[in-house]
Order: C-alpha cells, then sequence, then structure tokens
C-alpha cells in the first residue's frame, strides 16, 4: 500500500503524448487450480484498429489475490509481455480501473507509471465510487466520483447495454481518455483491443487446460 502511494505522485493527470498510432490492448488470465497465468497484449493501428502483433507470457503466479492489490499479482507478467513486443504502442488499454481504486492507483495506473506510456483502465464493473445512470443511447456518459473526486467515466458504449468504466491511467486526461476509448468500439459492448486481449488470454488458458 506504500508503494502504490508512493507511485500515485508520479500519475499524470492530463495529457502527455503525441500522435497515436499505435494502441495495444492488455489482459490477463489464470487456471485457477495451478496458479498458472496468462499475460497477453495485442498492439493495432490507430484509428483503423488493424492487429500489429500479439504476445504473450506464461507463468505461475507469485502474488496472493490481495482486494486493491491486484496491480502487484498481474503486473509483472504483462510488464513481461510488453517487453516481447517488437511494435511499441504509443497507448494502452487496460481491462482494470486506474484512478477509480481504493488509493487512487490501480492496475491502469501501475502499468502506466512503470512504463511511462500513456493508459487508460477500461473496466466492465465498478470497483470504487459512485455514479448516476447514463442515458440509454451510445455515448451517454455519467462522471464516477470517489472520494469527492471526479476518478472516471461512466460510459454507454452500445444503445441500451449495460456501460463500461472509462478510468485515467496515465498521462491521458480524462475527456481525451473517453473520447480514444470511443474511437476503439466497433459494435461492441468492449473496446476492441480490450476485448480482443481478454479473448487471447482465455484462449491461452483454455489450451493450457486440455493439455493439462
Amino acid at each position: 500500500m506504500r508503494e502504490q502511494e508512493r507511485l500515485r505522485e508520479r500519475v499524470v493527470l492530463e495529457d502527455d503524448f503525441d500522435s497515436i498510432r499505435y494502441v495495444a490492448g492488455a489482459d490477463v488470465a489464470f487456471d485457477p487450480a495451478t496458479d498458472i497465468a496468462f499475460a497477453g497484449v495485442i498492439v493495432y493501428t490507430f484509428p483503423g484498429l488493424q492487429e500489429v502483433e500479439r504476445r504473450m507470457v506464461r507463468r505461475k503466479l507469485r502474488f496472493p489475490y490481495v482486494p486493491g492489490l491486484l496491480s502487484f499479482r498481474e503486473s509483472p507478467l504483462l510488464l513481461a509481455a510488453f517487453a516481447r513486443l517488437r511494435t511499441e504502442p504509443d497507448l494502452i488499454l487496460i481491462d482494470g480501473h486506474g484512478r477509480a481504486h481504493p488509493r487512487l492507483f490501480g492496475i491502469a495506473c501501475h502499468l502506466g507509471v512503470v512504463l511511462d506510456k500513456p493508459t487508460i483502465g477500461c473496466a466492465k464493473s465498478l470497483l470504487v465510487g459512485e455514479h448516476s445512470e447514463p442515458g440509454t443511447q451510445r455515448g451517454a456518459t455519467a462522471p464516477l466520483i470517489f472520494k469527492g473526486e471526479r476518478v472516471g467515466e461512466v460510459l454507454r458504449t452500445r444503445a441500451n447495454v449495460k456501460p463500461i468504466y472509462v478510468t485515467i491511467g496515465h498521462r491521458v486526461s480524462l475527456p481525451s481518455a473517453v473520447k480514444i476509448v470511443e474511437r476503439c468500439l466497433d459494435g461492441f459492448r468492449i473496446p476492441k483491443p480490450t476485448r480482443e486481449a481478454d479473448h487471447y488470454v482465455r484462449d491461452l488458458r483454455r489450451a493450457w487446460q486440455r493439455r493439462a
């Protein structure tokens, strides 16, 4: 927790990036029976969203599951997967929270600070904070408030479908984060980079489980 508070001081909440040519989506899946985890990263052109490269890492989890400390469990694997890339992404989308975290330092912040990359958290469910329900139409938003701070935006990505939670990770302002996430949508609820990263690691896990 002290490490999170220390690293939190390095988070940049404003835009600090040039042109975006490549975006990466990243996620982790693990086999609870063996604690073997799979981290996957997929790089896409932006805004065309054509896949350029994907890399994975398979390792045994070393850090236990502790609420609020997910980044210490998953970030070593994600960092190893990013290290294998030949194409350097200009911006990263993480399936998880950034500023919307009990100590305002979720995995999107953690990974962004360590890699010093513009990073956005795109989560499927609420972790902390309160919000009103956004309008039912695509593109409707509502502020996510935690400890008096606007830590994220609740974004309706499809009409009449459950919204997602867009939060600042590092070097991207909240308005820009929402716009970038919207440009990564391709008709589904979840942005393409994180959706496909999720499918990638799930497929890796299933293949592992069939062999085990």
